[in-house]
């Protein structure tokens, strides 16, 4: 069943770079911006995480958390946040928000944002980008998905 707006946006439990979050418990009261991209280690990938870290003190001043995800593990999260720290010059070498790991796309193919056409070695979808602003009552209040394809 699609994701329209105005629906509640679903709640789920997974494993991120910070550790296993609830999602709708770490959202709290805050806007939420929840964003996916297709792989780690790919140069736009780095660019965009990187610039969306570099924001994030504006998304605070706006009582708004940003959680991002992709299909790849945890592990491999972590050490692609090295390089988005190192590549962005991010200040005192932190990486502010968590990435989800969705290694089954259990999640992305809930949510509406595989790809249909761009996949991995093994042949599975891989997410596209997309972005889902969340209201502090849970509401989705936008929502808006780009094929990877081409941006990879």
């Amino acid at each position: 069943m699609p994701l329209n707006l105005g629906d509640t946006f679903p709640d789920f439990t997974v494993d991120t770079t910070v550790g296993t979050i609830n999602y709708h418990e770490w959202l709290g009261d805050s806007w939420g911006v929840f964003f996916s991209h297709p792989a780690d280690f790919t140069p736009v990938c780095t660019t965009e995480l990187g610039a969306v870290a570099k924001l994030i003190p504006e998304f605070t001043k706006r009582n708004t958390k940003v959680i991002a995800i992709s299909c790849d593990p945890v592990e491999s999260h972590k050490g692609w946040i090295k390089d988005i720290v190192a590549y962005n010059t991010l200040p005192g070498g932190d990486f502010p928000y968590p990435i989800i790991s969705d290694p089954k796309r259990d999640l992305a193919i809930k949510l509406g944002m595989v790809d249909p056409v761009d996949k991995d070695k093994a042949g599975l979808p891989v997410t596209c980008r997309a972005v889902f602003i969340i209201a502090p009552d849970k509401k989705t209040q936008a929502f808006y998905s780009l094929s990877s394809y081409y941006w990879s």
